[in-house]
């Protein structure tokens, strides 16, 4: 009955673990920098970064902080 139970557990444990690492969203940037080189003062520059999101759940940015 113990072997059982320890079998039945670790069964749950992993079929948890395996079902939060697939669902989990995780924000993936391929590339998370970029250089725009010389900039004249006052200049108005701008640059895409694409963002991905990896897992079957939605991801949800509530809050942006630019560096």
């Amino acid at each position: 009955m113990k072997i059982f139970c320890l079998v039945g557990l670790l069964f749950i444990l992993l079929v948890v673990s395996y079902s939060q690492s697939v669902a989990t969203p995780k924000l993936v940037i391929p590339d998370p920098s970029f250089n725009f080189g010389y900039a004249p003062q006052n200049a108005k520059i701008s640059h895409k970064f694409w963002l991905h999101s990896t897992g079957t759940d939605s991801l949800k940015i509530i809050k942006v902080n630019p560096g």
